[in-house]
């Protein structure tokens, strides 16, 4: 395909690698983020084997395992009883099972930053997208706040998230979001380096922590701690103090306190809301929606950026084999979809569960779903859908699950 002029609207971890990935295939990009310099937000995430692998195609692999952790194996148990209803490790998919990596979305932020001003892609700053115009010949233009307009471009890929302005609203605000803050990891507080650890009540509670390895230039390890909130519950538990909640948080998981000894104040946490929405059409005549943009979820399964990156990676590999952009933007849909409605199904599936104000299924998981868990099938099963290689994704875009090691 002959180079094109491709608008990435959206300064996040998708949009930077969708950048990437289309610059080194000779495509002139241009970037456009709202903020006057681009900027990370939120607290950590893991990266998966799926969306590791696109890292690596961008040759950032080396750089994320410097800076991240390791995180082998996902465990929850139910409250202070000890009862485990979680207990999800990779190296139950094999000898070629991957790992997962524990990154504060600055680190990630970061890396691929660096390489996008290092390859002399433009970003326009100070661009609040509002919205996008179809010209006769296919092409389009972006609608800036003030309104200005820029291009036409051959092709505009609507990184913006979740609000995005590119697209028309749909899905429904879940009840619970969740508080996150970043902490410096506790050496003596019990916690392992290379799990995920969760404590749940029943389904209304869920704490959580994440290694997250060191920020960039940064010395201390680090950890995302999260708490599970009703949104509507969120006021009440301002007014009611922060020596009040770190008091529920301990007598829910008493280790905590080494953490919570570390919030002075709460500016140091910040409230998440979710919202579960797929796009019908998620491309349309020069555009297409990648990311949450095109599919949300709450992030109980942990694959949002893992997801943003594979799209972006679909994409890429659609404008290489296709004669022209709609036959690339109908190719890279055609990658992604199976994954992404299975994906958008095991999310809806399995949040009641850990995100609910039910009792029967809080009850169900905790006496029967955990204990099976730990047997063959279930274990390959769980590490499959926590890695996000369920339905294998990895195939159609060409990326081999052997070049991620777990012995790396």
């Amino acid at each position: 395909m002959k180079t094109l002029e491709i608008a990435v609207a959206g300064c996040g971890p998708a949009g930077l690698a969708k950048a990437l990935l289309l610059h080194r295939d000779g495509h002139r990009v241009t970037l456009f983020e709202r903020f006057d310099a681009p900027r990370p937000v939120g607290s950590g995430l893991m990266i998966q084997p799926t969306g590791f692998a696109v890292l690596q195609q961008l040759g950032l692999a080396d750089t994320l395992l410097a800076l991240g952790a390791r995180v082998d194996r996902l465990h929850g148990e139910a409250g202070s009883s000890g009862r485990i209803v979680l207990d999800v490790r990779y190296r139950a998919l094999g000898k070629k099972a991957g790992f997962g990596v524990g990154v504060h979305r600055a680190t990630l932020f970061t890396i691929l930053l660096e390489r996008v001003v290092a390859a002399g892609i433009a970003i326009e700053t100070g661009c609040l997208v509002t919205g996008s115009e179809s010209l006769s010949d296919g092409r389009r233009r972006l609608l800036i706040e003030g309104e200005r307009s820029v291009g036409p471009f051959d092709l505009v890929v609507d990184a913006l998230g979740t609000r995005t302005q590119l697209a028309p609203p749909c899905g429904r605000e879940l009840a619970y979001g969740a508080l996150w803050g970043t902490l410096d990891w506790p050496d003596d507080g019990g916690f392992d380096r290379a799990a995920l650890e969760q404590r749940y009540r029943q389904a209304s509670v869920m704490a959580g922590v994440l290694p997250l390895g060191r920020l960039p230039g940064g010395t201390r390890e680090q950890a995302a701690f999260f708490w599970s909130l009703r949104t509507d519950r969120l006021e009440d538990r301002r007014a009611a103090g922060l020596d009040a909640w770190k008091a529920q948080v301990v007598d829910l998981w008493p280790a905590m306190r080494a953490l919570l000894d570390e919030i002075v104040s709460p500016d140091q946490l910040t409230f998440a809301r979710y919202a579960h929405r797929t796009l019908r059409t998620p491309a349309k005549r020069g555009m297409i929606h990648v990311g949450d943009a095109w599919h949300s979820a709450s992030p109980q399964l942990g694959q949002g950026g893992n997801m943003a990156l594979l799209d972006a990676y679909a994409l890429a590999m659609a404008l290489r084999m296709a004669p022209d952009v709609p036959s690339a933007l109908a190719l890279a849909v055609g990658m992604r979809q199976r994954h992404v409605e299975l994906y958008q199904f095991l999310t809806a599936l399995f949040t009641p569960v850990y995100q609910s104000d039910g009792l029967l299924l809080p009850f169900i998981r905790d006496r029967l779903v955990g204990p099976m868990s730990k047997l063959w099938p279930a274990t390959r099963i769980q590490a499959a859908m926590v890695s996000g290689l369920i339905g294998n994704p990895l195939r159609p875009l060409g990326l081999a699950e052997s070049t991620i090691s777990h012995e790396h």
